[in-house]
């Protein structure tokens, strides 16, 4: 959903998302938006459990390698055998997106990165998921140069798709990959601090919400074997100390 809808939602102005101020976000608004996500914020997946943390390098055990993780030994989700925005693991990776739970989101959506063929428009659309999640993740860590990079790099991958199979991504998200790479960088520009949270709770940090706009599956787009300046030689790499 974009800001725009959400904030008609919330009975907020009209212009309260928009980009003329793209460096503020009233902590008003901040503060309404947030505090009724939840309610607004569907579940794809909603017979499954969100992990008991929302992990932040550095400031709870790792989720598979520490005994202690939410993971540890366990496959929350089963491997993905292909890349498809009908599967289980898409939805799951929006869920886990929507609700602040960004490291999560981007172990999801790697799964599928990995699958994908290379070259493919669906390949780039799930490295500009992957370095979207890492952006999260650095939001709420408050590293902001952090978030901007890896902002600016899921944007530059998500305008690649402007004209390959958009209106099947667009049905997928709730809104076009150019719109998406537009919401993403003015949320990594906000400026102001997050309210404090406890240890581990989630924290949405975006103010929109992904998810497929006629409110079912999104359609499969697995077998679009259409070209992409995307070459997928680099693995979006793990989320580090930066």
């Amino acid at each position: 959903m974009p800001p725009g809808a959400l904030a008609e939602k919330l009975f907020l102005p009209a212009g309260a998302f928009r980009s003329e101020h793209p460096f503020r976000m009233s902590r008003v608004c901040y503060t309404a938006l947030m505090a009724i996500g939840a309610m607004l914020r569907r579940r794809w997946l909603p017979e499954k459990s969100f992990p008991s943390y929302a992990y932040l390098p550095g400031r709870q055990p790792h989720p598979v390698r520490h005994p202690a993780g939410h993971s540890y030994h366990s496959e929350a989700m089963p491997l993905a055998a292909e890349a498809s925005l009908d599967s289980d693991i898409f939805l799951w990776g929006l869920d886990l997106f929507n609700h602040g739970y960004y490291w999560e989101a981007h172990e999801a959506w790697e799964d599928l990165w990995q699958v994908a063929d290379r070259g493919a428009p669906l390949r780039t659309l799930f490295k500009g998921l992957i370095l979207l999640s890492a952006a999260g993740v650095k939001i709420r860590e408050g590293k902001h140069a952090a978030a901007m990079r890896h902002a600016g790099r899921a944007a530059a991958l998500l305008r690649r798709l402007t004209n390959t199979a958009e209106h099947t991504f667009e049905h997928a998200l709730g809104m076009s990959p150019a719109a998406l790479a537009e919401h993403a960088e003015a949320a990594a520009r906000i400026a102001a601090a997050l309210p404090a949270t406890a240890l581990g709770q989630p924290q949405p940090v975006f103010d929109f919400i992904l998810g497929p706009s006629s409110g079912g599956r999104p359609i499969n787009s697995q077998k679009d074997k259409q070209s992409s300046v995307e070459d997928g030689r680099n693995r979006p790499g793990p989320l580090g100390p930066d």
